[in-house]
């Protein structure tokens, strides 16, 4: 439940992160970089960590996700460290067996481990850390891809079958084969173990590890140095291990086991595959001398050889107990000893022949109790000449030293050497021509008429040629040997020899700096020392990078309205070559802005905001499709975008022509704003005027609005007052100060805008105007303004007809001094019924009028004689004489 809570609010977390994100990050989020190869049923270990966050100390809770190649929008719940219910179905039975783990390295670290890869775990994994505070400030996930791919490593050995028996002191010689065929760049580290009897633990004799270097076992150091323990790569599956003088303590079960390497982002080393060939059985047998006796020595070979092929000079032992016995055994050429193996198997060469010993072309073996030989190929003419056999038995001391006895020769042989006629001629063949950049290059060139040992080596000259000279790229040697030019240590440049007279040169991931004319030089060595060569040439093309890459931009300036999504599709047509590419914003000075940069080994860079836009790429066979879906689209992100492809070959990278210009363009939504429909308002004069403005549709329910009211009349056009989206309310410049106090606005549900004028004349009547512009927020939360809509109210003002009228007529009356009297005042006709009124009596005496009293139309009597009392609406009059009456209507 927590998980599907998480996901509904996912996006929004998204965009507080992206507003967060616009100022300073604190919290970053790091996950091991990608891609990480790993191989079916082996262990994936992944690691991740944060920071930034106040509390260092507390301890932080993660979540795993993947998302599936295949369906690449589509997020799955693998694992969190506090909720059990965060996982999908699929991963539960799993998690439950302990195949999946998250296991805390301190407060703000996890590794992510799964036991045992399937196929189906491969895709792009993302770490979350849960945030425990309450604001956003920083990143909070990091991704990384993980490519699961199947175990071809391989590992035999030929002699598997046997169970070898030997005498101490005897020779060891075991072949193992290990191969791989993964086509990302590992290197193979390889191991000969020993498991002596009793002991549940292996020990290593000697490895090669994954950087090339030898090692030998502990307990096994000594030997290693005095040369008894060699560990030899006959080609490049075949390794060989090589014991001069085997020793009781050697009996047990011997096994050759492979490991696969390979390199990953971060430049660390990651073993994925490890196996064991079938272990062998050997049995060493103690050597026990008791006593000397008489020794005799025979020496066979063939006599009569030509130059290039193998002397053999097989020593035989003719004596009494020889399987319990030590001997030396020399070989003596013109009476000078060439070579020697002491009586615990150690061979020692005279210093002339040391090479020729150590690239194999001179070999010293014990084949049995009573038989040794001496191998030497190529036989050149210098070897001609008389050879014997020398033997010394050698008797062991209490002490362990040996004590030499009398030494016994041979009879000597005559050996002949003869010098072959020699018709070598080469041919060579380019096997695709011409060749396209980031393609392997293969060469082979073929030797006819061959008699001796053969060499070759490859060269070009570049076109057009900066110098008359062949440069020099690989060489293999009689032994097997190759040795790359110092300009191409860094290539994959190999030589291999598929038959005797055959070699083919394979060059990887060209360019067109690697177009020119190939040269394959075929030496023969003959029997004789004396050396011929021939070669042959063939002209390279390879095509220039620039005509085999295209990038183009598909979308033709998309149209899409605020807050869409929009997608642009970069279409990269190449040869399979590492390539970055990088999306990039066109700025208003013309420059161009990066938003992100996909790199060749798979890591991503961001300069824009990460949580603006994703990016996915699509291979399709000589075609990859790259996408960049810019989220939630505002005028920011209006403009023209480009993307642009950098080749990486050789340790250099090579910018290509960027592609097409297209024009995003983010319209606004429909303006759905609606105001209610224009009318006329009759007012009197002295009463307020009020005129409402209602919005009748919106775009949006979350809009704010901007109005004006403006004044239209014969004398030109004014602003009343405006109203900005905040509310602030001004007047215009027009507005004087005495009328200010008169003019208000006031907004209510709906919304409606009313605007009331207090006490209205005759000059507020004109046209009013109600400018209404509605206000939306973008995905960045800034404000942005569709099209005003307005109304007009026609507002006229009048005054009242003045219609008053009192009953006129003179009253004569007589009445006594004291006496109370009363006169009546009717009005016959009023301008309105809500008319009220002042009413003043006046009172003349002969010539002179006098005011008696005011009654204003707020009901209040003012008294002007001392004579006049008012009780009621009763008049009293205190004296006599005549009165005259006048009436005001207000």
């Amino acid at each position: 439940m927590k998980s599907s809570v998480f996901s509904l609010w996912r996006p929004f977390l998204l965009i507080l992160l992206g507003l967060f994100l616009l100022s300073e990050a604190r919290v970053n989020t790091e996950i091991q970089a990608g891609p990480l190869y790993r191989v079916v049923g082996s262990l994936l270990s992944i690691s991740c960590n944060t920071s930034g966050f106040s509390n260092v100390n507390s301890k932080k809770h993660f979540q795993i996700r993947m998302k599936d190649p295949s369906k690449p929008f589509h997020e799955i719940n693998i694992m969190s460290s506090e909720d059990e219910g965060f996982s999908y179905a699929r991963f539960i039975p799993r998690i439950q067996n302990s195949e999946m783990s998250i296991k805390h390295v301190d407060s703000n670290s996890i590794i992510f481990e799964i036991k045992y890869l399937k196929k189906e775990d491969e895709g792009v994994y993302e770490c979350s850390v849960v945030n425990p505070e309450y604001n956003y400030n920083g990143v909070y996930s990091a991704t990384t891809v993980v490519k699961v791919i199947d175990n071809s490593l391989s590992v035999t050995s030929s002699d598997t079958h046997t169970s070898p028996s030997y005498n101490e002191g005897e020779a060891l010689s075991l072949t193992c084969q290990a191969s791989t065929n993964t086509i990302q760049h590992v290197h193979l580290a390889f191991s000969w173990y020993i498991r002596k009897e009793g002991e549940q633990d292996a020990k290593p004799i000697i490895s090669l590890d994954k950087d090339f270097t030898l090692v030998p076992g502990e307990g096994f150091e000594q030997r290693y140095r005095d040369k008894a323990i060699r560990l030899d790569k006959l080609d490049e599956a075949t390794y060989r291990l090589n014991i001069a003088e085997l020793e009781p303590s050697d009996q047990g079960q011997i096994y050759c086991q492979a490991q696969e390497w390979i390199q990953d982002p971060d430049r660390s080393w990651y073993k994925i595959s490890q196996k064991d060939a079938e272990e062998i059985s050997l049995t060493v047998k103690a050597k026990v001398v008791t006593s000397m006796s008489v020794v005799k020595v025979s020496l066979s070979a063939n006599n009569e050889l030509h130059e290039g092929q193998e002397l053999l000079l097989s020593c035989g032992i003719n004596a009494q107990n020889l399987a319990k016995r030590f001997f030396s055994v020399a070989w003596l050429w013109e009476g000078i000893e060439l070579a020697k193996i002491g009586p615990t198997g150690i061979l020692t060469v005279r210093q002339e022949y040391i090479d020729r010993e150590r690239n194999g072309e001179l070999k010293a073996t014990r084949t049995g109790n009573n038989n040794y030989q001496l191998r030497v190929k190529p036989v050149k003419t210098t070897d001609k000449g008389s050879y014997s056999c020398r033997a010394w038995p050698e008797e062991r001391g209490e002490d362990g030293n040996f004590n030499q006895g009398a030494a016994q020769d041979s009879q000597p042989v005559d050996i002949n050497i003869f010098t072959p006629e020699s018709g070598l001629s080469v041919k060579m063949e380019n096997m695709k021509q011409p060749v396209s950049p980031g393609e392997k290059l293969k060469l082979i060139c073929e030797a006819d008429g061959v008699k001796g040992q053969l060499s070759v080596s490859w060269k070009r000259k570049a076109t057009p040629p900066t110098s008359s000279l062949f440069a020099t790229i690989i060489s293999l040697n009689e032994n097997g040997v190759t040795e790359k030019a110092e300009a191409f240590t860094s290539r994959e440049v190999t030589v291999t020899r598929p038959t005797t007279n055959r070699f083919v040169f394979e060059l990887a991931d060209v360019a067109d700096s690697d177009s020119g004319i190939y040269e394959c030089i075929v030496s023969e060595t003959q029997p004789s020392g004396r050396t011929q060569s021939q070669m042959q040439n063939v002209n390279v093309t390879v095509k220039s990078i620039d005509s085999m890459v295209k990038v183009v931009l598909r979308n033709r300036d998309p149209l899409v309205t605020m807050g869409n999504d929009v997608q642009l599709m970069c279409k990269v047509s190449s040869p399979r070559v590492p390539m970055t590419l990088t999306w990039s914003q066109e700025t208003e000075d013309n420059n161009l802005n990066t938003i992100v940069v996909l790199y060749s080994n798979g890591s991503i860079s961001w300069s824009g905001d990460q949580y603006r836009y994703q990016v996915q790429v699509d291979n399709q066979g000589n075609s990859v499709m790259h996408y960049l879906k810019v989220l939630r689209a505002s005028h920011r992100e209006a403009g023209k975008y480009q993307c642009m492809v950098s080749i990486f070959l050789h340790n250099v990278y090579k910018k290509l022509p960027a592609s097409n210009l297209v024009n995003v363009k983010v319209q606004n939504p429909e303006n759905k704003l609606a105001l209610s429909p224009s009318h006329t308002i009759a007012q009197r004069i002295n009463t307020d005027i009020q005129i409402d403005c209602k919005v009748t549709s919106r775009t949006s329910e979350f809009s704010l609005y901007a109005v004006t009211w403006e004044l239209q009349q014969d004398a030109g056009n004014k602003t009343i007052l405006t109203s900005d989206r905040n509310g602030i309310t001004m007047f215009g410049q027009q507005i004087e100060e005495s009328h200010r106090k008169r003019i208000s606005m006031r907004h209510t549900d709906g919304p409606t805008f009313e605007l009331t004028i207090q006490q209205a004349r005759i000059s507020d009547k004109g046209i009013y105007m109600c400018k209404v512009v509605e206000y939306l927020q973008d995905p960045w939360g800034e404000w942005y303004s569709l099209s005003d809509k307005h109304l007009t109210t026609v507002v006229d003002v009048t005054e009242l007809e003045k219609k008053l009228s009192i009953e006129k007529k003179e009253v004569e009356m007589n009445i006594s001094i004291a006496e109370d009297f009363s006169i009546p005042c009717h009005i016959t006709q009023q301008s309105s019924k809500e008319s009220q009124f002042q009413v003043t009596w006046f009172w003349q005496q002969g010539t002179e009028v006098k005011t008696i009293f005011t009654a204003y139309r707020n009901s209040t009597l003012q008294a002007r004689n001392k004579n006049v009392v008012r009780s009621g609406f009763t008049l009293l009059l205190m004296g006599g004489g005549s009165m005259q009456w006048k009436s005001l209507e207000i």
